[in-house]
């Protein structure tokens, strides 16, 4: 009896939503849906739908009615988008292509039907439109992983560009744009453009890699960079978005005034031109493609023949204006090597005709790669290629060994070989090793038959014994060989090995730099404009981060400047004042109560009562600055002391003072003794060393850690001088002890001298690069 009454529920509640189903389809009108009237045009509508869908996207708009208020939007664009169904709807109520009551009443068995299908209860209760067992059943076969794309897509974008689609499970838009997905890649993918599909929920790290961070996300990969596709999904938009990923040199517009400058490219780049005629004003995308694949080995030219400047090239070449032409040219720009000429040309067809032509008769070995596949390795005895190499010196124009080497390849061309020819002067190590040791070839042509045995370079060989002229009789000795060969391959007696090819069409260095600094710059460009800003925070932030820095250490150091210019005393008053006698010291005594001017800096006397706090016990991590000076120098060398160390005043950790050497002379001598080669070593026959004049010294004195650094002034000139016409003066005027007058004629400007170089020492001293002398303790000033 329970079984029943739940079987009677269930029943009644499927019926119950199939009539809420019905009655809602019934009910629902696209005009309203788009708030648009009956007589709207397809702008209004348009506009309607594209400010609709903006608002009630569900990625923008987290309301939980957004998704199904998004789908109602999409179908009510898709119906009245469509001018056959918007009339079935006016007419009928129905969006139908039939009329009248059958056709209502057939929708209406349909919309059973479907809502049974999509909407039944089964192992899994609910089953919806949108689940991705139905709808990956189009992608399935484009299904990429993470190792797939690394090692197949990324390396096969150089030849073809790839058009990736990222989606999920309960991707709402993934639905909208399925039905367009769907036919742009049944239509590009014939045109040859590769194609993907990433689900983010199986490949997280593909999809990281690749920078989707939401579904659906549609890209293109072209020569291993990423770009993404960021307007309407519609078939037109992303077939532009295709032909945007190629490069756009790759076709060049060929009339009647450079057709002949362009087929005549072929010695210079050493590649066959492609021409294709057609009616069409824009290059075809098949052709652009195709272009992409083989623009290693060809250049490509088009010619559209509705344009006036153009009937000299189709009468020339006999091209039926009415129908795609397609030619190749090789050496000889008057003749065709082939053509091809359909109605619809379908890419095989065009493969085909382009592998076929891919080199020249007689093409330029330029580099070891086009050396490996025109002159490939013997695999077995029946796959024997060998090389007719034609070795001759570069002309601007054809010579005539050239030309006669020429024609003999286009008489005589065989599947088993090749014609190739190698300019000597450019590949000179490769010309040698194939020449005899003879003065007879020297400036001249030859020709050498080779088979590679080996990817190393060994090869066997045969030269000509005569030089190569072109004349008949050369033609018949090496039409001769060539009939040997097939017989008797132990015709190409020596051996040697070949050395590689340089590579004669890559651009040299500073066009390398260049073309990758413009593919950086390109790729900084897309991805701060294009690219997903969640990737790009934290390099943007790197670089406000660096801007700011820099920004902010110009403002303060042009402060600073500005202040050191405004605070610093002009020369010529510093002058002025030491002539006068009235120039006040930069320094200020001991216990001085007065606040430093601005320009000043304070400098203490190292006494028996400052010692202790100045020196013994001074805080970790502080220095003090002393200047070693005498009663007869203490105002000039503290004038300059101060200009000296005035713009390291800045730091807290460096105090300044001075020692006065007639009072503590001892005291700094036993110092010195901790340093080399700073106190003499004593000398009777020196009647002047107890009184070795250490006046300009200045030490860096570290309480905590008990060492010193050590400035010695350097004697100038002048003092040099004053220093010998005074060798025979007494040593008391040597000390300069009648004050008043300088000692011997050594003036104020020799002892300022003796500072000349201490700010480069506090530099260095502030890097930590000074020499330190260590001593065990700190000895008594008396």
């Amino acid at each position: 009896m329970e079984v029943r009454k739940l079987s009677i529920s269930w029943q009644f509640l499927i019926v119950l939503v199939l009539i809420l189903q019905i009655l809602s389809a019934l009910d629902f009108d696209p005009y309203r849906v788009l708030g648009v009237s009956r007589t709207a045009s397809q702008a209004d509508i348009k506009k309607a739908y594209k400010k609709l869908a903006r608002e009630w996207h569900p990625d923008k708009n987290k309301d939980p009615g957004a998704e199904d208020k998004f789908i109602q939007i999409s179908k009510a664009y898709e119906i009245l988008s469509n001018e056959e169904k918007r009339s079935n709807y006016d007419q009928y109520g129905d969006a139908g292509e039939n009329q009248g009551y059958q056709k209502q009443q057939q929708q209406r068995e349909y919309r059973f039907r479907h809502f049974h299908e999509n909407f039944y209860f089964d192992e899994s209760f609910f089953h919806f439109p949108f689940n991705s067992e139905r709808r990956d059943s189009i992608d399935e076969k484009y299904l990429l992983h993470f190792s797939h794309y690394v090692n197949e897509v990324v390396p096969d974008s150089f030849k073809k560009p790839y058009l990736i689609k990222i989606t999920s499970d309960w991707c709402f838009s993934c639905i909208h744009i399925e039905p367009v997905w769907k036919e742009v890649v049944q239509e590009l993918e014939e045109l040859g453009v590769g194609i993907g599909v990433v689900h983010a929920g199986y490949e997280r790290r593909l999809a990281h890699h690749l920078g989707a961070h939401s579904t659906p996300s549609i890209l293109g990969i072209i020569n291993g960079k990423i770009s993404f596709f960021h307007n309407a999904v519609v078939r037109e938009n992303l077939r532009q978005f295709v032909e945007s990923l190629l490069p756009g040199n790759l076709v060049e517009k060929v009339t009647n005034k450079n057709y002949v400058r362009f087929l005549s490219g072929w010695q210079q780049e050493n590649k066959p031109h492609v021409l294709l005629f057609d009616q069409t004003p824009i290059v075809p995308l098949l052709y652009k493609l195709t272009a992409f694949a083989y623009k290693d080995y060809l250049s490509f030219g088009y010619v559209y023949v509705g344009l006036r400047g153009t009937e000299e090239m189709t009468r020339r070449y006999n091209i039926n204006i009415y129908a795609p032409t397609l030619l190749v040219f090789k050496e000889h720009i008057n003749k065709p090597a082939d053509v091809i000429q359909a109605r619809g040309m379908k890419k095989q067809i065009i493969d085909d005709f382009i592998t076929q032509n891919k080199y020249l008769l007689a093409a330029r070995l330029t580099s070891q790669k086009l050396f490996h596949e025109l002159c490939p390795v013997k695999r077995s005895h029946r796959q024997r290629k060998y090389c007719v190499v034609l070795l001759t010196a570069e002309t601007t124009k054809l010579s005539k060994p050239f030309e006669a080497f020429l024609s003999f390849a286009l008489a005589n061309t065989q599947d088993t070989v090749r014609f190739v020819h190698v300019y000597s002067n450019r590949q000179q190590e490769f010309a040698d090793t194939l020449l005899p040791d003879s003065e007879a070839f020297q400036g001249k042509s030859a020709v050498s038959i080779l088979e590679r045995r080996n990817t190393a370079g060994r090869v066997v060989y045969k030269t000509l014994e005569d030089p190569w002229i072109g004349s008949e009789s050369d033609k018949f000795i090496l039409l001769g060989y060539l009939d040997q060969l097939r017989k008797d391959p132990a015709l190409l007696s020596s051996e040697a090995v070949l050395p590689d090819l340089t590579d004669e069409l890559a651009p040299v260095f500073l066009l390398r730099w260049f073309y990758s600094a413009s593919d950086y710059i390109s790729d900084c460009w897309d991805s701060i404009f294009h690219n997903n800003w969640r990737e790009m925070m934290p390099l943007l932030s790197l670089i406000f981060s660096a801007l700011f820095i820099l920004f902010g250490t110009v403002i303060v150091q042009a402060f600073s400047d500005s202040n050191d210019e405004r605070e610093s005393s002009p020369p010529e008053k510093e002058e002025a004042q030491e002539k006068t006698g009235k120039t006040e010291p930069s320094f200020t005594k001991e216990n001085s109560s007065k606040i430093p001017k601005k320009g000043f800096v304070e400098v203490t006397e190292l006494t028996d009562v400052t010692y202790t706090s100045n020196l013994v016990r001074l805080r970790p991590g502080h220095m003090n600055v002393v200047l070693i000076l005498s009663n007869s120098t203490k105002t000039s060398l503290l004038q300059k002391f101060a200009l000296e160390v005035y713009t390291f005043t800045g730091s807290s950790c460096l105090h300044f003072s001075f020692l006065s050497l007639d009072k503590h002379r001892e005291w700094l001598e036993y110092l010195l003794e901790f340093a080399q080669d700073a106190a003499p070593i004593p000398n009777q026959y020196d009647k002047h060393f107890m009184e070795r004049d250490y006046t300009g010294y200045v030490l860096a004195l570290n309480g905590h850690k008990k060492y010193f650094c050590l400035f010695k002034p350097q004697k100038t000139v002048e003092e040099e001088e004053a220093i010998g016409s005074c060798s025979d003066v007494d040593s008391s005027l040597y000390l300069g002890e009648s004050r008043g007058k300088p000692s011997c004629g050594l003036g104020s400007r020799p002892i300022k001298g003796k500072l000349s170089k201490l700010s480069l020492w506090m530099e260095r001293l502030l890097e930590g690069s000074l020499q330190r002398f260590y001593i065990p303790s700190w000895p008594e000033l008396d």
